[in-house]
Parts: C-alpha cells; sequence; structure tokens
C-alpha cells in the first residue's frame, strides 16, 4: 500500500506543474497525437529512465541503506548534474524539496541533508521507501511508473487526447519501462548517463513560451 502511495499521481508534491517540455513539443508540432507522443516518451524511456534515473536511485536507495550521507549527496549532486536545462533542475529539484517536507510532516524521515545541497526527488523517493521497507526494485518500478503517468496525463491535456487513448499508451509503455527498470538497476557506474537534445531544446524553448499551462 505504501508503495501505491508513493507512486500515486495525488501525491501533494507538485508533479502536474511541470510538464518536462512536453509543453514546448506540442506547441512547435513535434508532438501532435498519441503515436508520436510514445515516440516521445519511449525515446526517454530508453535514453533517461534506463540510464540516468533509474540507475541513480537505485544508488540513493543502497546510500540510504548504509547511512552514507556523503554517498547520498554525491549521487543526488550527479542526478541534478544530468538535468540539461534550468527547468528540468528546477522540476526536480522543487519535487524532491515538497517530499522531503512531506516526509516531515508525517514524521516519517528526517533527510541527512544541509541547507543549500541539490535534494533531487529520487532522493526523497529512495529514503520514503526505504522507511516503509518497499524492495528496491518495486521502488525503481514505482518511481519510473510515476513518471510515466505524469507525462501521459500532461499530454492529454495538452495535445489533447482522451483518456482511452491515455490509458492506451499506458498500456503501450509498461512494457518498456519494465524492460528499462530492469537495465537501470544493473547499468555500471561508468555507464550512467545520456542526453536527449530535443527535450533539452524544447525545455530551453518553453521559457518563452507566449501561453503556458505548465510552469517554467
Amino acid at each position: 500500500m505504501r508503495c501505491l502511495q508513493l507512486a500515486s499521481p495525488s501525491l501533494p508534491i507538485g508533479a502536474y506543474a511541470y510538464s518536462q517540455g512536453l509543453e514546448m513539443a506540442v506547441e512547435l508540432g513535434w508532438v501532435s497525437n498519441a503515436a508520436e507522443l510514445e515516440h516521445w516518451l519511449r525515446d526517454q524511456i530508453a535514453q533517461s529512465i534506463a540510464h540516468v534515473d533509474i540507475p541513480l536511485l537505485a544508488r540513493l536507495y543502497d546510500a540510504a541503506a548504509s547511512g552514507d550521507t556523503t554517498a547520498l549527496q554525491h549521487w543526488s549532486a550527479q542526478l541534478i548534474a544530468q538535468r540539461e536545462t534550468r527547468e528540468l533542475r528546477a522540476d526536480d529539484g522543487d519535487r524532491g524539496l515538497a517530499l522531503a517536507r512531506l516526509l516531515r510532516d508525517l514524521g516519517i524521515a528526517q533527510l541527512p541533508f544541509a541547507p543549500g545541497r541539490p535534494l533531487p526527488l529520487a532522493t526523497s523517493f529512495a529514503c520514503a521507501a526505504l522507511h516503509w521497507q518497499i524492495p528496491r526494485s518495486a521502488t525503481a518500478q514505482a518511481y519510473g511508473w510515476a513518471w510515466l503517468e505524469g507525462q501521459v496525463l500532461a499530454g492529454v491535456k495538452l495535445i489533447p487526447l482522451g483518456q482511452v487513448a491515455g490509458q492506451r499508451l499506458l498500456c503501450a509503455l509498461a512494457e518498456p519501462l519494465a524492460a528499462a527498470v530492469e537495465t537501470g538497476l544493473v547499468l555500471a557506474d561508468d555507464d550512467i548517463g545520456g542526453s536527449l537534445p530535443a527535450l533539452a531544446m524544447a525545455s530551453a524553448l518553453h521559457e518563452t513560451q507566449y501561453t503556458r499551462l505548465f510552469r517554467s
């Protein structure tokens, strides 16, 4: 139950506020229907989720489990450094801090971080999962699913798509997401990293988009 709670879109951490470049991609015509959104998200699953988010989440989980504050801070900084635009860094940092505040208010966990240190969502997510004794693999699956569901919901609003189309996308992308999680959990340190130039450009251009539903 706690794993489902942690992955729920109702978790009050502001996940709805950012589109991670998708709003600008729709404005530019790069993503205009369900098939193009599926392609957009598949690329992110393969390049970012498998090679950045999940392997770093796994290291954050292990660092928290061993009480290694230095490693926790190191991998947190590495994850923030992988975000290629100010918007993507703000998105990650804002949600990480929001989840940390929620955990504090629930009396669940106190993150061992000094003020001013980067605090990505994955750090707070890993600490919450560890407190609730959620296994490492389930934590990674929940983290990946929360990202995917958030992006599909954003696409449903922006393109726009119907709710059924959104559910079809979740069905279509569940298998590649599961495979990406498995890949990410065994990735070596030297293989961590990836770049999505179109995503970076869309995120950067979003700052000056004339009308926006999502934050920049």
